[in-house]
């Protein structure tokens, strides 16, 4: 897939891997909209991709606000044209420090499942149909081991997240024949903040940097005309595309 002007839309970008991808894509000459709920963090993600010459907007929204789907796909539209690229990103843990099942309120377990689940759905719902009827475009899910592992204590995460994947699957089943491709790529663990607020005591220096696991998400980007739609990637198998 060609990656210079192409127009992308990334939920989550303010930080993280969010704002390693839109900064990546951006020095490879996309055209990137950034989604956050924060307006600093957001405004300085913009600002540190067009310092080194790249195109950024920030949208401020919630993913899970289902009254904010077409307000983001309409402006992302807007701003850089029909959108390319989408890649959902944003995710949330739930309550932290992680609970138990049982102890876990049923508001945050649904929470998780509005950001993790169905605001991805909504989007894609809003997104995908354009990119069918213009015959090419790509939706990249970013997944965890959390989603095919039973962790104790990540249960709304981990549940969200399996759920993802299978969304994922079957948006590339009903649409396989259209050109639009639909892939979920499980990044490894990075160190980030959300990794921190998750397993505080963790030693940051075993865990990947999300500028890494960005550049290699890209050559997936760039090489997903190759990959199978509905394919689930892992941070190993993303080591062997590159």
């Amino acid at each position: 897939m060609n990656i210079r002007n192409a127009a992308v839309l990334i939920t989550g970008g303010s930080r993280g891997l969010g704002r390693a991808l839109a900064k990546a894509l951006a020095s490879q000459g996309a055209r990137v909209v950034l989604v956050a709920r924060g307006q600093e963090e957001l405004n300085e993600a913009v600002a540190d991709i067009e310092r080194e010459g790249g195109e950024a907007y920030g949208i401020v929204a919630d993913i899970a606000d289902k009254n904010a789907i077409y307000t983001i796909a309409g402006e992302a539209a807007a701003l850089v044209g029909p959108i390319d690229i989408l890649i959902q990103n944003a995710s949330t843990l739930g309550p932290v420090p992680l609970q138990l099942l049982l102890d876990t309120d049923c508001e945050d377990f649904e929470r998780a499942l509005q950001v993790n689940l169905v605001g991805p759905f909504r989007l894609a719902k809003a997104i995908a149909g354009s990119m069918a009827l213009r015959e090419t475009g790509l939706v990249l899910s970013i997944t965890s081991d959390a989603s095919v592992e039973a962790y104790s204590r990540w249960g709304a995460y981990s549940v969200s997240k399996a759920a993802l994947d299978h969304l994922t699957r079957i948006f590339a089943a009903e649409l396989d024949d259209t050109g639009v491709r639909f892939i979920n790529v499980d990044p490894g663990d990075m160190d980030t903040r959300m990794h921190a607020e998750a397993i505080p005591d963790a030693d940051p220096s075993t865990l990947g940097r999300p500028e890494d696991a960005a550049a290699r998400i890209v050559e997936i980007i760039r090489r997903s005309d190759q990959i199978r739609n509905g394919a689930r990637l892992t941070a190993a198998q993303m080591e062997v595309l590159r």
